[in-house]
């Protein structure tokens, strides 16, 4: 399986794991269960827009909206012990996210790097 694939993976794994989390894992205190998704899920279907870019840009722009997802998973693992299951989670699949996107990069980098196969001359 490539990098990117694994990355678009995890990214998946992210936006099914809001509805779980917000609605039946943990819900919020208040009750107010469908904001908190829509304020989470939302900024995780912004890179769907770079998509006709190229999936090289959409996995961009997946990589740095998981970066604010990393950061909330570690804040929430801490700050409120009854997310903590949810959040951590959260965190491994950002990890794993941000991973395999710099894996997909690196070998990238790499295949550009290879000369061209050169051509037999004819005789």
């Amino acid at each position: 399986m490539s990098a990117a694939r694994l990355g678009l993976l995890a990214w998946i794994g992210l936006i099914a794991l809001q509805p779980a989390w917000y609605l039946w894992l943990a819900p919020p205190a208040n009750g107010r269960g469908l904001l908190a998704l829509g304020l989470m899920l939302v900024p995780l279907l912004l890179p769907l827009l770079a998509l006709r870019s190229g999936t090289g840009r959409m996995l961009t722009w997946i990589g740095i909206v998981s970066l604010f997802y990393f950061g909330h998973g570690i804040v929430a693992a801490y700050a409120v012990p009854a997310t903590r299951t949810p959040a951590l989670l959260q965190v491994a699949l950002c990890t794993g996210l941000i991973g395999a996107l710099g894996w997909s990069a690196i070998s990238a980098k790499r295949r550009a790097r290879r000369p061209a196969p050169s051509q037999p001359s004819a005789p």
